[in-house]
């Protein structure tokens, strides 16, 4: 017995249709062994990781477009890792990570259900003081709806900053936090250029979008 139940999703990225094993919904819960609490996964979050948000779908088709070419990339807090498997399906070189326990096998479990070469993955913690030495840089960091706490902003510009090679490009899909505008201005004094566009998260949204892309590069 997994201790949750679960539920498969389709879910159309471009021209490509996907199907993404989740949570039943926001109340489940099983952590046997105490993994999610020794991560710092309370009770109450436990199941965010396994819902599909429109975040993350909207960040999938940003995905969808950009350069992969010889660049290594990573996913910051992938959830599902929809994300990740569209970028894979591309033949990029991207690490999945995450700090939930389940992250990693519901991942696999996506990859093998849509035939896509499963991502590399990482138990990744957003403190710069807990990295292995040895993870490198990346030239495309993404994420999507990662700045929904008040720590969050300064936590993720330092991990960037730590993870981010010489002209890096950061997108990450916000759905109007206003923590976004702390990173910002933190990933801007560290010299990276700064763009935002509004952007739909639902198939039927009508314009002004509430919904936000923020792209960062680093300025050369």
């Amino acid at each position: 017995m997994s201790g949750y139940a679960t539920r498969k999703l389709n879910v159309r990225i471009g021209s490509r249709k996907w199907k993404i094993r989740a949570l039943s919904d926001t109340q489940q819960y099983a952590d046997p062994y105490g993994e999610a609490k020794r991560a710092g996964i309370c009770s109450a979050s436990w199941s965010l990781f396994g819902q599909l948000w429109p975040a993350s779908k909207a960040l999938a088709r940003a995905v969808k477009r950009i350069d992969v070419e010889g660049r290594r990339i990573i996913e910051l807090g992938c959830g599902l890792g929809l994300p990740s498997l569209v970028l894979r399906s591309r033949g990029a070189d991207v690490t999945a990570s995450d700090r939930h326990p389940l992250s990693a096998p519901f991942l696999d479990y996506n990859a093998a259900l849509n035939k896509v070469a499963s991502p590399s993955y990482l138990d990744l913690s957003w403190d710069p003081a807990d990295l292995d030495p040895n993870i490198g840089q990346f030239d495309v960091i993404i994420g999507s709806d990662i700045l929904y706490e008040p720590n969050h902003a300064e936590m993720l510009a330092a991990l960037v900053n730590r993870l981010a090679s010489a002209n890096a490009k950061v997108l990450i899909t916000c759905p109007g936090r206003g923590y976004r505008n702390r990173f910002s201005r933190l990933l801007q004094s560290s010299g990276f250029d700064f763009t935002e566009t509004n952007v739909p998260f639902t198939k039927d949204e009508a314009p002004p979008f509430r919904g936000r892309l923020l792209c960062y590069k680093r300025a050369i």
